[in-house]
C-alpha cells in the first residue's frame, strides 16, 4: 500500500505588519499565509522549512500573537483574520506540532487589523476596521477555555485602528495606546473593564502603522517606552514614567515635579492607583519610506528597536547612554543600486514585517513578495550575515509540473512568478527542500505550465501567446552542487537571464565578464546604467539554496520562444511525454475560440487545423503516457479525446467525445497506467470523480467517485502498486484523498486523506 508524509510546505506571508509573532519561549515563528496560519522554526539546525499550517478561518489572516497566559496556563496562538474573528489555538500535548481551535473571538462587524496581549495576564485587545477596539479576558479551568468580552470602545475621532499596545500599569490597571489612519496616538488606561481616554500624543504626520511598548529597565514599576512607527517616515519615542499618586491632605491638590522631564509638554494618565506622565523621548531619521513595524528586544540589559519600511530595509536602533541619543547601529537589506522597479528586481515594496528572534542574535524580515528573509549575528566577523530563509506563492497556485525525470518542481500562479522547488541533500541523512529559482518573474497572472524537456518549460498567461524558457548555467550550476542533478549540456547554456526596461521577455546573458571573484560567467551590476530593472547574475556560494535577493535576480530562465495564435487569455496547456508537440488552448465563450492549437517543438511552427470539439473554454489538456492520446475537458461539461495520426506522426483526429459527461463544468482529468492506455478520470463542480474506458461504452463511466466538494484537481501515480491505482483528489475546499482503486475489478479499496491545503 502507499503511503505518505509531508516532506515539504512553501507558502508566502501575507502583506500585513502585524500577520507574524517569533515565539521567546519555543522559538517558532507563526505568521498568516492566506487564511492559514503556518509555523517555522527559523533557527532549527534541520531547516526543514514551514511544518505545520493551521486551517479554520475563511478569509486572510492579518494578526498572529503568541499568548502566554496566567502561570501554569498552556500557551495559546492568537490569530486575526479579515472574516471578522480571532482564534485562539492550543498545541496539543501529545503532538506539539498539531494546534486546534480551542475558542473563537466574534464580534466586531469589519476585519481585524491589529492584536496584542499582556503576557503571564489574561487579557487581549483587538483592533478592527469597525472603528472599535475590543477589550477580552481568557480564563482556563478544568482544561477548557473561556472567553468573555469585557470593553467595547469606540475611536472618538473616528479612525480604523491599525496598530495597538497592550502593557499592564499595575497590579488591577492596564494601558492601552492605539493609533492607525490617523497621524495621533490616542492613550487608554483604567481597570480591565472601564478603559477610558485619557491622552492624545501629537507629532506624526501620517497613519501610524505600528506600535510596540516596552519596559526600560526590565522591572515591573520601571518606565515604559513605546515605539510609534508611522508612514511618515519617522519613529517616534515616547516615555511613560511611572509614579505612585502621593498621599494629600483633604482640599490640597498634589504636588507634581517635573524637574528631570523634558521640557516638552507632559500627559497624564491617571488611574485610581497609579499615575504615568507621557513625554516626548526622541525622533528616530533614517528610513526612506513608509515603515511598517518596529519591535523592541531586550538585550544586555538594554532595550534595542527593530524598524522594517518599504525602502527595504532593517534598522537596528540603540541608546548611546553618554549623550543620550538614539542611534541607527546596523541596517540591513537591499542596498540602493539593487532596488528596482519590478518585482524582478527587488522586494518591490519592501519589508512588511521586522522581528527579534528570542535571543537577539537573528532578525527576519517578511518582503512583498511574500519570502522571509534571515539574519544572524556572526560574531567571530562581527557582522550580521543572511541565513536561508522560507518562500512560497503569494496568491493561488495555478499549475504546477515536475520536471521529465522527477528531479525538481516548478509552480506558477496569480501573484505572476514560476518558482523552481528541489531538495537539497546537503551531505546530510536528513534532507530538506527549498525554492531553487525563480525562473519567469512577469507582468500578468500565469495559469498554466508544463515541462518540455529537462532544459525547457512552457508557460501560459493572462495574455495572447505562450512563452518557452530555457535552463541557464547558473541555475544548472546550483542545481547540480546542492541537490547532485547532473545536467550533461550545462556547459552550452547560456549563463543567466535579465528583463530590460518596460519588457515582460526574459533575455539571455552571455557569461564572458570576469566577476570579483576572478571566476569567469559573472556579471556585475553597471549601476549607472538606466536599465536599473534587469536582472543580473552574480557570484554565489553554491553550497547552499540561493537566499531571497540571489532567487529574485540571478535565477531567472532565458526566454528562447513565443507562441501565437489564440484571440484570449491562455487556460491549459500540455506537452507530450516525448517532448515533440504542444496543446495549448485559452479562455473562450464561443467556437470558434474553444479550440486546442498543436505545435511541433522541432521549429515551434502551429500544426494546423486546430482541433475542435468544445464550445466553451478548455480547462484541462493531458496526453497519455505513450502520446498517442489527447484528452481535453471543458467548461462545457464535456470531455474528448483525440487519437493521433499513424501517417502523420504529428497530426490528430477525434476519437471520441461525450457531451454529457458532468452535470457541471469540468475542471481537471489525467490518464490511468494500463496496458491499454484507454483508461482516464475527469473531475469536476459536480463534486464526481468518473472513471471512463474508451473501450467499452461512451456514455456511462466505470466508477464514480464521490467528493465531499467541488473537485479541483486529480491525478493518478504513473503506475499501478500492488494492483491497486493511487489516485489523489483535492477539493475546492483545501482537502486531499487519495482513493486506492483495484487495476482489475476497478472499485474503491480505501480511501486516505492526506489533510487540508
Amino acid at each position: 500500500m502507499v503511503t505518505f508524509q509531508t516532506d515539504y510546505i512553501a507558502a508566502g506571508g501575507n502583506r500585513h505588519p502585524a500577520a507574524a509573532d517569533w515565539d521567546e519561549s519555543t522559538g517558532l515563528l507563526a505568521y498568516g499565509s492566506d487564511r492559514s496560519v503556518a509555523f517555522w522554526k527559523p533557527l532549527d539546525s534541520q531547516r526543514r522549512g514551514v511544518f505545520a499550517l493551521l486551517h479554520g478561518h475563511s478569509d486572510d489572516v492579518t494578526a498572529v500573537k503568541f499568548f502566554h497566559p496566567a502561570k501554569d496556563w498552556p500557551e495559546l496562538v492568537l490569530s486575526g483574520s479579515v472574516d471578522r474573528t480571532v482564534r485562539l489555538w492550543q498545541s496539543d500535548p501529545v503532538s506539539p506540532d498539531v494546534y486546534r481551535t480551542v475558542g473563537v473571538l466574534d464580534g466586531h462587524a469589519s476585519s481585524i487589523n491589529c492584536l496584542d496581549v499582556v503576557q503571564g495576564g489574561r487579557v487581549l485587545a483587538t483592533g478592527s476596521a469597525d472603528a472599535t477596539i475590543k477589550i477580552w479576558q481568557v480564563m482556563y479551568a478544568n482544561r477548557q477555555w473561556e472567553t468573555c468580552l469585557l470593553q467595547t470602545i469606540q475611536t472618538s475621532p473616528r479612525f480604523l485602528p491599525l496598530a495597538v499596545a497592550l502593557s499592564a500599569l499595575g497590579p488591577d490597571d492596564l494601558l492601552l495606546a492605539a493609533a492607525g489612519t490617523r497621524a495621533d496616538i490616542h492613550v487608554y488606561a483604567g481597570g480591565e473593564r472601564c478603559l477610558t481616554h485619557q491622552a492624545t500624543l501629537a507629532g506624526h504626520e501620517g497613519w501610524i502603522r505600528s506600535l510596540a511598548m516596552t519596559a526600560e529597565e526590565g522591572q515591573a514599576d520601571g518606565d515604559l517606552l513605546l515605539a510609534s512607527a508611522s508612514q511618515d517616515k519617522y519613529i517616534r519615542l515616547w516615555r511613560f514614567h511611572r509614579s505612585a499618586i502621593p498621599a494629600r491632605r483633604d482640599g490640597q491638590a498634589p504636588h507634581i515635579d517635573f524637574e528631570g522631564f523634558l521640557s516638552n509638554k507632559a500627559h497624564k494618565v491617571e488611574t485610581s492607583a497609579i499615575s504615568c506622565f507621557i513625554t516626548f523621548e526622541a525622533l528616530l531619521l533614517g528610513h526612506d519610506d513608509w515603515i511598517y513595524t518596529v519591535s523592541w528586544k531586550r538585550t544586555a540589559g538594554r532595550p534595542r528597536l527593530l524598524s522594517a519600511s518599504a525602502d527595504s530595509s532593517l534598522a537596528m536602533w540603540d541608546h548611546d547612554g553618554g549623550s543620550g541619543v538614539w542611534l541607527c547601529t546596523a541596517r540591513l537589506g537591499e542596498i540602493s543600486a539593487q532596488k528596482g522597479s519590478t518585482t524582478a528586481t527587488g522586494s518591490m515594496g519592501g519589508f512588511w514585517i521586522g522581528l527579534w528572534s528570542p535571543d537577539g542574535r537573528s532578525v527576519v524580515s517578511l518582503g512583498r513578495i511574500g519570502s522571509w528573509r534571515l539574519w544572524n549575528y556572526d560574531r567571530d566577523h562581527q557582522r550580521w550575515m543572511q541565513g536561508i530563509g522560507v518562500s512560497g506563492h503569494t496568491k493561488s497556485v495555478t499549475d504546477i509540473a515536475w520536471a521529465r525525470n522527477g528531479s525538481y518542481l516548478l509552480s506558477t500562479g496569480s501573484d505572476q512568478t514560476t518558482r523552481l522547488h528541489a531538495e537539497w541533500t546537503n551531505g546530510q541523512p536528513q534532507r530538506s527542500w527549498h525554492e531553487f529559482g525563480r525562473p519567469q518573474i512577469h507582468g500578468y497572472d500565469l495559469n498554466c505550465i508544463d515541462t518540455l524537456k529537462e532544459l525547457q518549460f512552457v508557460s501560459g498567461a493572462d495574455e495572447k501567446l505562450l512563452r518557452v524558457f530555457d535552463e541557464p548555467k547558473a541555475t544548472a550550476e546550483v542545481l547540480r552542487s546542492c541537490c547532485g542533478i547532473q545536467n550533461p549540456q550545462e556547459q552550452e547554456l547560456p549563463a543567466a537571464a535579465n528583463v530590460p526596461v518596460l519588457s515582460l521577455s526574459n533575455k539571455a546573458v552571455d557569461g564572458d565578464a570576469e566577476g570579483p571573484s576572478g571566476r569567469t560567467g559573472v556579471l556585475v551590476e553597471d549601476v549607472s546604467s538606466q536599465d536599473v530593472g534587469s536582472a543580473v547574475m552574480a557570484t554565489q556560494d553554491h553550497s547552499r539554496p540561493p537566499i531571497e535577493d540571489e532567487l529574485a535576480r540571478q535565477t531567472l530562465w532565458p526566454e528562447s520562444e513565443k507562441l501565437y495564435g489564440h484571440g484570449y487569455e491562455i487556460s491549459a496547456v500540455a506537452a507530450s511525454h516525448d517532448g515533440s508537440v504542444i496543446a495549448t488552448a485559452c479562455k473562450a465563450s464561443s467556437l470558434d475560440h474553444a479550440v486546442i492549437r498543436l505545435f511541433e517543438t522541432s521549429d515551434w511552427r502551429e500544426l494546423k487545423p486546430p482541433l475542435t470539439a468544445h464550445s466553451l473554454t478548455v480547462t484541462s489538456l493531458r496526453f497519455s503516457s505513450d502520446d498517442r492520446y489527447l484528452l481535453s475537458t471543458g467548461r462545457d461539461r464535456q470531455w474528448a479525446v483525440f487519437i493521433r495520426d499513424t501517417a502523420s506522426h504529428s497530426m490528430f483526429r477525434l476519437r471520441a467525445k461525450n457531451p454529457k459527461a458532468h452535470s457541471r463544468m469540468i475542471l481537471s482529468s489525467c490518464w490511468a497506467p494500463s496496458a491499454s492506455e484507454k483508461l482516464f478520470v475527469t473531475a469536476g463542480r459536480d463534486k464526481a470523480c468518473k472513471f471512463w474506458d474508451l473501450q467499452k461504452s461512451e456514455g456511462e463511466p466505470v466508477i464514480t467517485i464521490t467528493a465531499p466538494a467541488p473537485v479541483t484537481a486529480v491525478d493518478i501515480l504513473p503506475r499501478a502498486v500492488e494492483g491497486t491505482f493511487a489516485l489523489a483528489v483535492a477539493t475546492e475546499s483545501g482537502e486531499v484523498t487519495v482513493h486506492h482503486v483495484g487495476q482489475a475489478t476497478l472499485t474503491v479499496k480505501s480511501s486516505h486523506k492526506l489533510g487540508d491545503l
